[in-house]
């Protein structure tokens, strides 16, 4: 199967489990749907074999693309943990089909790495983005992501509105004691 054929293939995926939040443009997942689009397009972009992944192990771009690839894991784990462990998702309280179950928390979450970070699991992606942009970087990857950075933070600026509206006071006062991706940065 060609590289395009799986992307698209993949797209169709993530637009299937996003058909919820595509229907509601300027929510979180509708943003989110074209950040994983632009992060599997750089996928397809960059990947040209397995043994081009491994060229040149030791060369300071690829131990960093690898750095980045699998340090990616680490705010996503922590993440989901935490919201799983203590934000109490529960659809029924919630109510927005539009979340998947571990968005539906019903509890703000300000400990572990949310101490930190309000979006560790975007941050994963964007490790991930450039984890994926340095294994070949070029123009067009400069272009792909840049443009799934773009979604990123439209993602994030989209659930701060709706945790906002959710949490009210509490996630305001989160939110201007933390920082967006990268702790004491941004």
């Amino acid at each position: 199967m060609s590289r395009s054929a799986v992307f698209l293939v993949l797209v169709a995926l993530a637009a299937y489990a996003s058909r919820r939040s595509l229907r509601r443009p300027g929510s979180h997942g509708f943003y989110r749907f074209f950040a994983w689009s632009s992060i599997l397009g750089l996928l397809a972009l960059n990947f040209r074999g397995i043994d081009q992944w491994f060229a040149d192990p030791f060369s300071i771009r690829q131990l960093a693309s690898w750095f980045l690839l699998i340090i990616s894991l680490v705010p996503l784990w922590l993440g989901t943990r935490h919201l799983v462990v203590h934000g109490h998702p529960d659809a029924g309280t919630r109510g927005d089909p539009t979340l998947y179950r571990v968005e539906q928390t019903t509890r703000l979450v300000t400990t572990g790495i949310y101490r930190y970070i309000r979006h560790p699991i975007y941050a994963s992606l964007l490790l991930l983005t450039y984890g994926l942009f340095l294994k070949r970087p070029s123009w067009s990857a400069v272009g792909v992501a840049a443009l799934a950075t773009g979604f990123l933070v439209a993602t994030a600026i989209a659930e701060e509105q709706e945790n906002a509206s959710y949490f009210g006071p509490s996630y305001e006062a989160y939110a201007t004691g933390t920082k967006r991706f990268i702790p004491f940065m941004f």
